[in-house]
């Protein structure tokens, strides 16, 4: 850029520091959005408290498909693939 054209694109400098930074936090929450991680946990601990009789089977049941549909979001988000 010349000098003139940052003179004259001055005033939208906040504009886009601004933009900047709305990019940088919708980029975090997606990826806390569509981290495995936490859904995987979460399995774990349904089964376990299956296993220790702190639910029942429909409630586990009813549980895991959700938790494993939504890791199909995930995995299909991660190859680029719209669900």
């Amino acid at each position: 850029m010349g000098l003139l054209t940052q003179l004259a694109t001055l005033p939208l400098a906040p504009v886009r520091s601004a933009a900047w930074v709305i990019e940088r936090v919708v980029e975090a929450a997606e990826n806390e959005y569509y981290d495995p991680g936490p859904v995987e946990r979460e399995l774990a601990e349904l089964e376990r408290r299956l296993l220790s009789g702190e639910i029942d089977e429909d409630t586990f049941d009813r549980r895991e498909d959700e938790l494993l549909d939504r890791l199909d979001e995930i995995r299909a988000h991660a190859q680029g693939i719209d669900s």
